[in-house]
């Protein structure tokens, strides 16, 4: 049996009624299925309070901004004094209008949790977090163990479920496991790096990295990478140090006084160019890099370029991120 209705019978401010009604539960029900589908980027950095410094990050960004046009980029920093000190500039107009260059955000960037909280906030259920660590050290695990929390969460019914996917892309030097060999993201690294070869080859000098490293999760990536870089550009000697951990200032320094160098160009081996290579690198101050060179009769020429500003180091952030994407079956568009 049909039932008929004669909407000439009902009356008109009823009839409107049930379309609102009808419109209202159509929308409601497209934007949950939008909400399921719709995917966004964490960068997450560590972050820097150097203005000067910036530019790397943006740079980074707006690689994946280019690539993915229709989907969201947005920072977080999981320094927390960093964080701290950016907000803490956020009413200082003064400073604001010397730095135009400084995004808005940066005065309210948050941590990864946050930064994700929102997206989730607004209807984002599929995430790609892209660290711009260099390793798989302290800072790498402990994101991977905020991504892993989040990603574990499950509900009594499956709509309320924070996330669909999340996904982490592997830092710069790569990560452990057999899906991508990490010798093989060294070497992609190493021949990022060409155009500094070529700079230390024209300024007739040997090429020295600068890292930050760690003292507690000390591994033998550093090692490697310097390994990596003389056997692929044999004109030119490199080494690779670390401020923290292994191989340290004075383990390269006797390299290099064994291999008779007199002159290095010195470059961060960071992502920016912030405090540790402007004063532990390249300051006038005693333990600076560039002086206990010089004192030790090697001549010094500090660049403060981090890694994040070359071309190539972005693009391979850039091919990190496409891999989680591809691994976790999040679309980024």
């Amino acid at each position: 049996m049909v039932l008929r209705f004669k909407f000439k019978s009902v009356p008109k401010v009823v009839l409107q009624l049930v379309i609102l009604v009808l419109t209202s539960f159509s929308l409601s029900a497209n934007e949950g299925q939008d909400k399921t589908e719709k995917s966004a980027i964490v960068l997450a950095a560590f972050g820097t309070t150097y203005n000067s410094a910036i530019g790397a990050l943006i740079d980074i960004k707006t690689e994946m901004e280019n690539a993915y046009p229709d989907t969201p980029v947005r920072f977080a920093f999981t320094s927390n004094f960093i964080r701290k000190k950016w907000h803490s500039r956020q009413n200082d107009q003064e400073y604001r209008l010397a730095h135009p260059e400084v995004p808005e955000n940066f005065y309210q960037v948050k941590n990864v949790l946050g930064t994700m909280a929102d997206f989730q906030n607004e209807g984002y259920k599929n995430i790609v977090v892209q660290t711009t660590l260099l390793t798989h050290g302290e800072e790498f695990i402990d994101l991977r163990a905020y991504v892993e929390a989040l990603a574990s969460i499950n509900t009594v019914k499956e709509k309320w479920k924070p996330f669909n996917k999340i996904a982490l892309g592997r830092p710069l030097m790569g990560t452990w496991g057999t899906t991508f060999e990490y010798r093989t993201d060294l070497q992609i690294l190493a021949d990022a790096l060409k155009a500094d070869i070529e700079l230390a080859k024209k300024n007739k000098t040997a090429l020295v990295y600068m890292g930050h490293g760690n003292d507690h999760l000390s591994t033998g990536l550093y090692y490697e990478l310097g390994e990596l870089l003389n056997e692929t550009y044999p004109e030119v000697k490199s080494y690779v140090g670390l401020v923290e951990g292994h191989p340290s200032f004075d383990t390269i320094l006797k390299k290099m006084k064994a291999d008779g160098v007199t002159q290095v160009t010195v470059k961060p081996l960071m992502v920016v160019a912030g405090d540790h290579a402007t004063n532990d690198m390249a300051s006038d101050e005693e333990d600076s890099w560039k002086v206990m060179l010089t004192n030790a009769g090697i001549k010094a020429t500090p660049i403060l370029e981090g890694l994040g500003s070359s071309d190539a180091i972005q693009k391979i952030f850039l091919r990190h991120l496409a891999d989680a994407a591809e691994e976790a079956g999040i679309e980024l568009n």
